[in-house]
Parts: structure tokens; C-alpha cells; sequence
């Protein structure tokens, strides 16, 4: 006893030291401004293990090491302040005070950490971990029973009034657990009946977990043979709808074994939930610094070069060039911000050769910070179940657009794709929210409701531009050459690459030779003359350009919307093509890209150039060419493989600057007093 009442004055001294008590009055001004009496009242209350360790050790101890007993502790503290300052009237007995633990962090201990890449398969006792996962799946918010009043059915014992017996939820139980018609009185063993009007209703959502780890299995590049396990989440009252399917966050929980006889299944009763991102080394290597430094005298240098030497063993070098480059802009502008604000940058390729663009792709797609190769037997977008831990309610699971959030999916050749899954496609890719419908009647609710989720990712596709859509009118919008894909798709995608084989079967014979030699001699250069990076080199200068914060420089913002002006009224006039704002969100969003690629921070107007050529080369794809009249392939178009091809690019592409600066002061409305014609 004498341990108890000094665990209990450790818990009040606690509690006036760090604000709770302060707080618990706070609470106790709200219950006494309702009118009703409920059966309980319950106050969150922080705690602080390293706080409470310092205090008392002893405490401490109980506190990580046996919630239930510290519960019954802080409940019995609370119980007596609120009766001592006579804060709330209507509560009698101490079961009426519900006090929930809400944990501010825990010992950076493995004891304390629950990895979910190695799930536990032995009890353990019941105590509070730590957690990092991503969300895949959830249900909507229904509700349980926090509390509830029991009264005996023999009127001549004592507990056939007041506040006797008292069921509150405890972690792990199941709703059975907390309201039955089966207990018995603990003084005369009658049996109880609910006071049903005095029911304590919360909110209850569960949240399904999975490793981080998982997600690398969904890349399609790498096969393991490792297979992972999600954990179920209990979500209650103010925690409901905290946690977003495709993102990631670290969870403090209290592990439990649910019983639903003949079944035992594993959950975590979560008490605090926080936005989490997974660490990564950010520092470009030592190699891409010394190119950096050696093409400085040169804006446009250093991101050619990165775009000629990336994928060389999928691909030989001097092909898809402009690919590489669109893949690797897509890969750096894709991110979500400190505003939780989404960029991305989406791509339709277009080809013949879908095998070798396909690999490329999947290739790239290990670069992602996420990245998710969408297999034709899985969920595009979202699909729903019956929920399996007895609420009954839908379970919403996510597809691989939800999964990818923040990061890529890759659709692969939109060719095998049938009507109705293009058309959900380009719904989503225009309103970039994605619509649930649940059947109420279907899964136990009154009526039926819709939800709606951000879908928070960049696509990547590939149509090949052999088939064709079957459209009389195609070749009159200029759409011929993007094959099977409808034109309201293709204008959802930002940017359409055209990959063409500029010499014919000399690229068949290179990716011939190319194929041959990583054939025969796996791991070796062929091309002395190539700078050599490995994948991690560009998985590094990707995710230090992703964390760059860049800004439109005068002269950048100048061209951009010079351009935009400029080619709305030639389009317009000519075609009758309304070039959208979206055009100006692209040219931004190219521009910017280009810019953290080169690792600048400042967008220039060379930046500017190649997100005018990109965005002018993928405009005439879709609607034919205009009064700007660009090569085929633009940003490359001269061979890489020597220091010449380099100076020939930097003279090809200072002309086209040359060529876009006088479309703009001949055809955008008020051009000259901006730009100077050079």
C-alpha cells in the first residue's frame, strides 16, 4: 500500500509539473457545460517517459513497461483531484474517469521498436512501441463503445443504482468485451442489464501497415524472394482520419492479441500517430561534383551529359537521348512539399520499340523515391473489401496510383489497356482526385457514400505509334503519330516523347551489339570515352535535386510566358487549338526540372530554352507543327560521343534560343517591351 500511494503522489507532483493538471480542469469545464450525465468521461492526458523516469523511476518503469497498472494510476489521481476541487458533480465513482496514456515518444531502444520487415511471432508482453510503415489500406470511421453502465436486476442490492459497475474499452478488446448481457453482479452474482441510455459512443477506424521495404517489390526491376505482412491498426476517437492511404508515418502502439473465438488475431491499439519520412543520404558523389565542375563554362553541358550516360546497360548511348532527359526531369520534379503541395511531371512515350523503352522505364523507376510498375492483374486505383476485424464496415485498399504517392507510377504500353480503364485513367490524371463509391446496403451503413483521395503521383505510359486508334479525323488534329491512344488522353499527359530511330537499322544493329556485349561480358564499359556512374551515383543527384528549392529568374519567366502568349495566338489562329494554362504549368515545371538537374538554384533563361523545345516537340505531336519551326529531335540534335558534339550542341541550341526569342516578338501581343530581340 505504501508503494502504491507513493507511486500516486509521483503521479500528482507529474502532473502539476508538466501542465496536466491544468489541462484536466480545462477538460472538466467542457463536460460541465453539457447537459448530459454519461456513464464515463474521458481526458488525454501527454506523458513523457523520460520526464516521468527522472521523477521517479519507478513510475517510469510502469509507465513503458505496464500501461494498464500506470492507467489505473493516473486514473485514481484524477478521480481524486476532480472530487477534492468538486470539478465535475456528476461523476461518483472512480470506474467513471476513462484516462488514455498518450505517449510523446519513446527510448530510442530496440525493445521499443516494433520492425515490421520481421514480424513478431511471440507474445509479448503489453507495452507501448514505435513503428515506421506505410498505409495501404483503410476502413471509414464507425463507431464503438467507450464506456457503458451496467445495473443489477435484483432491486434490493445495492448496485441496482448508481455507478457500480462501469465497462470502458481497454486496448485490444473487442466490442463484445466492453458490452455484453452476460455479467453478473460482483455482490450478489445476479445478472447485469445495460443502462442503455447512459452509452458512451466513440470513433473507431482501422489502418492496415506494411514495411517500407515492401514497396521495392512493386518496382518490377528487382525480384526477392521476401514476402511481408501487414499489421492492423486501431484508430480511435481524435486519431480517426489522421492517417492517409500512401503515406508514410512512425506510430506509437500498444501491441494486443484480439480474441474472436475460434480465431486470435494480432493488432496494435495506436495512441499517437506522426508523419514520417524515411531517411536518405542526399550528397551527390564525388564523380558528378567533377563533372559539375568541369562543364561550369557551359549551362546546357552537365544535364546532356547525365541524360547520354544514364541506362547505358539497358540501352546504347546516342539513343533516346531526350528520353533519358524527360525521365530524369520527371524524376526530379515529382515530389510534395513543406505545403503539402504535389508537383509532378507526367510522360506518354512514343515508339515502336516498346520492349527496350519499357525496360528503360523500369530502369528509372528504381531511381523514384517511390516508384510502382502497375501489373495488368492488380488495382490501378482502389479497391474494397469487407472488413475482417468485425466492424463489417468497407475496406478501402490501395492501388498502384496510391501507393505510388509522392513518386511514379508506370503504367507500361497503353495499347493493352481496355476503354473503360483509359477513360478512369484520364479522369483521374484531369482532376487528380480519385473517387470510392461504397454501397451502404452492401456494407452495413443506411446509405451509400462516396469518398474522394488525392492521387498525389506522376504517370508514365508508352503507346506504340504503330497501331492506330481507328479515327477518321486524327490525322487532321495531328494526333496519327501517337497511335491507339485517345486524344483527350494524350492532352492529360504533360509531356509526349517521340522516340524515333533517327538511322534507321543502324539503332537496331547498336541495341544488337549493345545487348551482345552485356551478354558476353556483363559489368564492363564498352565506351572508353563515356563517363562512367553507377545506379547509386544517380540515386544521389536525384534525391539532392528533388530537395533543391529553385526560383524563376526575370528573364526565364519572360520566355516562358512570351511563349505561351506567342503560341496560343498561333495555334489558335491557325488550327484552332486552345493552348490551356496547364501549358504554362508544364513550361514551369520543365523549366524548374532542368534547373535541379543541373544542380542550380536560380532558373535561367538556357532552362527556359529546353522546357520551350520539349513542350513545342510534344504540342506538335498532338495538334501538328506551327509558325516555331524546331528539328525532330530538338534538345539533341547532334551526336554526344566527343567534346565536338558537345560545342556543336551548345551553337545548335543558342540558335534555337535565337529562333524562339524572334517567335515570340513577332507573334506574342506586346512582346517588344519585354524582350529584346538579340
Amino acid at each position: 500500500m505504501a508503494d502504491i500511494l507513493s507511486l500516486k503522489e509521483s503521479v500528482l507532483v507529474y502532473l502539476d509539473r508538466s501542465g496536466g493538471l491544468k489541462k484536466l480542469c480545462e477538460d472538466c469545464e467542457y463536460f460541465n457545460g453539457s447537459q448530459q450525465t454519461e456513464a464515463v468521461y474521458r481526458f488525454c492526458i501527454g506523458v513523457n517517459p523520460a520526464d516521468v523516469l527522472e521523477l521517479d523511476p519507478v513510475l517510469g518503469d510502469c509507465v513503458l513497461h505496464d500501461p494498464l497498472k500506470a492507467t489505473a494510476l493516473f486514473q485514481s489521481v484524477c478521480f481524486l483531484a476532480i472530487k477534492t476541487l468538486s470539478l465535475i458533480e456528476k461523476i461518483h465513482m472512480e470506474s467513471q474517469v476513462n484516462v488514455i496514456l498518450k505517449f510523446t515518444h519513446l527510448p530510442p531502444f530496440p525493445e521499443y521498436t516494433l520492425d515490421l520487415s520481421s514480424f513478431p511471432r511471440l507474445c509479448r508482453p503489453l507495452r507501448p512501441v514505435s513503428m515506421e510503415g506505410l498505409v495501404i489500406a483503410m476502413t471509414r470511421v464507425t463507431k464503438y463503445t467507450q464506456g457503458a453502465r451496467f445495473l443489477c436486476t435484483d432491486d434490493d442490492c445495492p448496485c441496482s443504482t448508481g455507478f457500480h459497475h462501469i465497462r470502458v474499452h481497454a486496448p485490444g478488446a473487442t466490442e463484445s468485451a466492453t458490452v455484453r448481457n452476460d455479467f453478473s453482479c460482483m455482490i450478489c452474482s445476479s445478472q447485469l442489464k445495460e443502462d442503455v441510455k447512459f452509452r458512451v459512443l466513440g470513433d473507431k477506424q482501422l489502418v492496415e501497415l506494411i514495411h517500407v521495404k515492401a514497396l521495392d517489390v512493386l518496382r518490377g526491376y528487382q525480384q526477392s524472394s521476401m514476402r511481408y505482412q501487414s499489421v492492423t491498426l486501431f484508430l480511435r476517437d481524435e486519431l480517426c482520419n489522421s492517417m492517409r492511404i500512401g503515406q508514410y508515418y512512425r506510430v506509437l502502439g500498444i501491441p494486443a492479441h484480439v480474441h474472436q473465438w475460434p480465431n486470435i488475431t494480432w493488432s496494435v491499439e495506436a495512441n499517437s500517430v506522426q508523419p514520417w519520412e524515411p531517411l536518405c543520404d542526399c550528397k551527390v558523389s564525388a564523380r558528378f561534383q567533377e563533372l559539375w565542375k568541369g562543364t561550369a563554362s557551359s549551362p546546357w553541358r552537365f544535364s546532356a551529359i547525365v541524360a547520354h550516360c544514364f541506362g547505358l546497360d539497358v540501352a546504347p548511348q546516342g539513343l533516346y537521348d531526350t528520353l533519358k532527359l524527360s525521365l530524369l526531369l520527371s524524376l526530379v520534379q515529382t515530389r510534395i512539399d513543406e505545403k503539402d503541395t504535389f508537383h509532378n511531371l507526367d510522360l506518354l512515350v512514343v515508339t515502336t520499340d516498346t520492349l527496350i523503352l519499357d525496360r528503360l522505364m523500369t530502369y528509372s523507376l528504381s531511381l523514384a523515391y517511390r516508384g510502382i510498375r502497375h501489373q495488368a492483374s492488380g488495382e490501378m486505383f482502389a479497391c474494397l473489401s469487407r472488413d475482417e476485424h468485425g466492424a463489417g464496415t468497407a475496406n478501402i485498399h490501395a492501388g498502384s496510383a496510391l501507393l505510388a504517392t509522392g513518386g511514379i507510377c508506370m503504367l507500361g504500353d497503353l495499347s493493352y489497356y481496355k476503354k473503360d480503364k483509359l477513360d478512369s485513367i484520364q479522369s483521374v490524371m484531369e482532376t487528380r482526385t480519385l473517387s470510392v463509391f461504397i454501397p451502404g446496403k452492401k456494407y452495413g451503413e443506411d446509405a451509400d457514400q462516396q469518398l474522394s483521395f488525392p492521387v498525389q503521383c506522376s504517370f508514365w505510359a508508352v503507346t506504340d505509334s504503330s497501331r492506330r486508334s481507328g479515327r477518321a479525323d486524327c490525322g487532321a488534329l495531328g494526333t496519327a503519330e501517337i497511335g491507339a491512344v485517345p486524344a483527350q488522353l494524350a492532352d492529360a499527359f504533360g509531356l509526349i516523347i517521340e522516340c524515333r530511330d533517327r538511322v534507321g537499322e543502324q539503332a537496331l544493329l547498336a541495341q544488337t551489339v549493345h545487348t551482345l556485349q552485356h551478354a558476353v561480358q556483363s559489368g564492363k564499359p564498352h565506351d572508353p570515352s563515356c563517363w562512367e556512374f553507377s545506379t547509386q551515383d544517380y540515386q544521389e543527384l536525384v534525391a539532392h535535386a528533388q530537395g533543391l528549392r529553385v526560383e524563376l529568374s526575370p528573364a526565364a519567366e519572360k520566355i516562358i510566358h512570351g511563349y505561351y502568349m506567342a503560341s496560343r495566338r498561333v495555334r489558335s489562329q491557325g488550327q484552332g487549338v486552345n493552348m490551356s494554362v496547364a501549358s504554362i504549368k508544364l513550361l514551369i515545371s520543365l523549366a524548374e526540372a532542368h534547373c535541379k538537374l543541373c544542380l542550380r538554384t536560380q532558373v535561367l533563361e538556357q532552362d527556359a530554352v529546353i522546357a520551350v523545345l520539349l513542350c513545342e516537340s510534344s504540342v506538335s505531336l498532338k495538334h501538328g507543327a506551327s509558325a516555331l519551326i524546331i528539328p525532330p529531335d530538338p534538345v539533341f540534335p547532334c551526336d554526344l560521343g566527343d567534346v565536338d558534339g558537345l560545342c556543336k550542341r551548345d551553337a545548335a541550341l543558342d540558335e534555337l534560343h535565337q529562333l524562339i526569342l524572334r517567335f515570340i516578338y513577332t507573334n506574342a501581343p506586346g512582346a517588344d517591351t519585354y524582350i529584346t530581340e538579340e
